[in-house]
């Protein structure tokens, strides 16, 4: 069964629960995760989210909790970077009409969009490229003159930390890579690696709000960290930073990665450390009195939507946490647990039930496979469940992909790890060799969206119908 979701949509049918086979039940919890992650993605499709935030009356540009009169602004001007960039500066150039100036939003390879005005720039991600270096490099010198008669609205999503990439003097940009390859690969969580991001930048950590200054500055923020701390989102490049050159520090010793970074690395890290230069930008400094954030799509979101969808399907629906961290297979094993206790206790709530989780999980890499975090989940999971004929857990990534392959995650339920053996197929082997993609490609399970222009983290789904 192959779980598709995206623009090539097939119509779904959603099976009664009433005298349905043990082969159409089957069918029904794959045709219902199906729908529960077009419901997500659809919940935080950038476009919708800034429109639910963001209008204009005549010259008066409307937010929550302020208003902003164009007419006193010599030029409107937008930046950005994240996956989500080109349906938020196509959202951004339609609302503000006539007073936008100009702009450059950088955004992953293939994740672009038609604009007038505002020039999308495709870069690398996760791993960032020159032409990240070369987009970003532009912005900085838009907003370099920049001044206090000018708005600066910075569009910032998911992916930001790679796409918006202009190392500190003396750093290369091979020397992040193989620093950013090495932080993914040790299981350190995205708020350690945008610690060390922060210090490495001259635009994360507050640095764009500071060479944007004395503009004013409004940022349009759809989250992708858990809890949405907006001084870790993208690496907070228009909020204060409250972390430190030891900080970044302590990150590499703990993750044993210190002696293993380009030297240049430790030596910038070190120089901060000890007061040879200046730290980022931190809470009272002025350059933040004019910036004015905002978060317009969430975990949260996402996760209500499914909960939303899943009750109009007849199931009863229950918010786990958006929360989640940790290394994906551990917990895959408290998801299965999840659904054990609902198939022979009825707890914590009765079939037929939809449980969702939203965060973001790690996978610290020893094997040579190809998967992602949430397809991990999903082979771990299976695994528990192994005859489960009731459940099954769906893990996916809301920007449609998952680690370095073409899927969003995968399915898997009572009937994955049986179905593997007869194939020829170790699960507990590909599970061992973080092999998660090529063992649901063989079976047929995984979930393909095509990049969704959006971002807002991972969502876990455990159905028992």
């Amino acid at each position: 069964m192959f779980a598709t979701v995206g623009k090539n949509q097939y119509e779904v049918t959603v099976l009664s629960s009433a005298a349905d086979s043990d082969e159409r039940r089957e069918d029904r919890k794959h045709v219902v995760a199906s729908e529960l992650v077009r419901a997500a993605v659809a919940a935080v499709e950038p476009a919708s989210a800034i429109a639910r935030h963001v209008c204009r009356e005549g010259h008066i540009l409307h937010l929550p909790s302020r208003s902003y009169d164009l007419r006193r602004y010599r030029r409107v001007l937008v930046v950005g970077g994240g996956k989500a960039g080109a349906p938020m500066a196509q959202a951004i150039e339609s609302i503000l009409g006539e007073y936008l100036s100009t702009g450059v939003v950088n955004v992953k390879y293939g994740y672009t969009a038609p604009t007038k005005k505002i020039e999308i720039r495709q870069a690398g991600h996760p791993i960032p490229d020159e032409k990240g270096v070369a987009g970003t490099q532009k912005m900085v010198e838009l907003l370099s003159s920049a001044t206090a008669d000018d708005l600066v609205i910075a569009l910032i999503s998911g992916g930001g930390s790679a796409l918006m990439i202009l190392p500190v003097e003396g750093v290369s940009l091979a020397d992040k890579r193989r620093l950013t390859d090495a932080l993914l690969r040790s299981g350190a969580t995205i708020n350690e690696i945008n610690t060390v991001r922060k210090h490495l930048s001259r635009v994360k950590g507050g640095g764009l709000a500071r060479t944007a200054y004395p503009a004013e500055v409004i940022s349009l923020i759809l989250s992708d960290v858990v809890g949405n701390p907006l001084d870790v989102i993208a690496s907070g490049p228009t909020v204060p930073d409250t972390t430190t050159f030891l900080d970044a520090k302590r990150v590499l010793e703990a993750h044993y990665l210190w002696e293993r970074v380009p030297a240049s690395i430790r030596q910038h890290l070190q120089s901060g450390v000890e007061g040879q230069i200046p730290d980022t930008p931190k809470p009272g400094d002025p350059v933040f009195e004019r910036t004015h954030n905002v978060v317009v799509a969430s975990n949260e979101i996402a996760c209500r939507a499914v909960m939303q969808r899943a009750s109009e399907l007849g199931l009863r629906t229950l918010l786990l946490s958006t929360y989640v961290e940790g290394e994906a297979r551990e917990v895959a094993r408290v998801l299965a647990a999840v659904a054990k206790e609902i198939v022979h206790s009825g707890n914590p709530i009765g079939r037929p039930a939809c449980v969702v989780a939203g965060g973001e999980t790690t996978v610290t890499v020893k094997g040579q496979g190809l998967g992602g975090r949430n397809q991990e989940i999903a082979l771990a999971a299976g695994i528990q469940i192994d005859g489960l004929s009731e459940a099954a857990i769906a893990a996916f990534s809301t920007d449609g992909s998952d680690g370095p392959t073409n899927a969003a995650g995968a399915i898997a339920d009572g009937t994955t790890a049986a179905r593997a053996r007869q194939l020829g197929l170790d699960p507990g082997q590909f599970l061992t060799n973080n092999d998660s993609h090529r063992f649901f490609a063989q079976l047929g399970d995984l979930i393909v969206t095509g990049p969704t222009n959006t971002n807002v983290n991972d969502v876990a789904l455990i159905l028992v119908l």
